[in-house]
């Protein structure tokens, strides 16, 4: 486990980012001074709210104005595999359902390369899985059709979050990896329950802070 944090500050303190509502997501921005300076953010914005792209953007731009370099984002997902609750998987790639883009205009952004393949490498020898993450609006859970369809497509987990984020440091030249822990079982005769997602991702905690720590040493 890290240490207690040297600094904390509100998420919303910083202009243009608003306070997280989703259950388990905090309003808080923990900063820790390690061998580099290390600023982790325990919540996000969702498209869900229905307030558009930029405050889910928000602190990934003022990530990027304050010279961050690297980036590791993290969620929880509906698993479209026969994978297990809690397993933690490298995302290599993703796909956009919303029909939504954090840009307008002329912004002609190549993503082929959005996950960065070397820090990719490193997250999945600290995960159990390796896979692509498929981002829907929500709030709602996807039907049985839909959840279908998306496996057919390629998508190993879907989720409702990490994309737009992933898009922006992207296009500002931060390099950008990610880890999605398996919270729901896509195809579970059982209906989704948030309480479960919430419990699946604090027991995934000890993986995802060893892929946060091997990522950090070869930065």
């Amino acid at each position: 486990m890290w240490a207690a944090p040297d600094a904390k500050i509100r998420l919303d303190s910083i202009p243009g980012v608003i306070a997280p509502c989703a259950d388990g997501h905090l309003n808080e921005l923990s900063i820790y001074r390690k061998d580099k300076t290390i600023a982790v953010a325990l919540g996000r914005t969702h498209l869900y709210e229905g307030l558009g792209t930029e405050p889910v953007t928000a602190l990934e731009r003022a990530a990027a104005c304050a010279g961050v370099r690297a980036a590791i984002l993290c969620n929880a997902n509906g698993c479209l595999r026969d994978w297990h609750l809690g397993d933690v998987m490298a995302i290599d790639d993703h796909a956009n359902f919303t029909g939504i883009s954090p840009f307008d205009g002329t912004i002609f952004l190549d993503t082929t390369a959005c996950w960065d393949p070397h820090l990719t490498d490193i997250l999945a020898g600290a995960c159990q899985r390796r896979g692509s993450y498929g981002l829907m609006r929500g709030p709602e859970y996807q039907t049985r059709l839909e959840t279908q369809i998306l496996a057919n497509s390629g998508v190993d987990c879907v989720g409702m979050s990490t994309v737009m984020e992933a898009l922006m440091l992207h296009a500002l030249g931060v390099r950008v990896c990610g880890m999605s822990v398996v919270s729901d079982l896509s195809f579970s005769a059982a209906p989704t329950d948030p309480s479960a997602v919430i419990a699946a991702a604090t027991g995934a905690q000890e993986t995802v802070l060893r892929g946060i720590d091997e990522v950090l040493s070869a930065l």
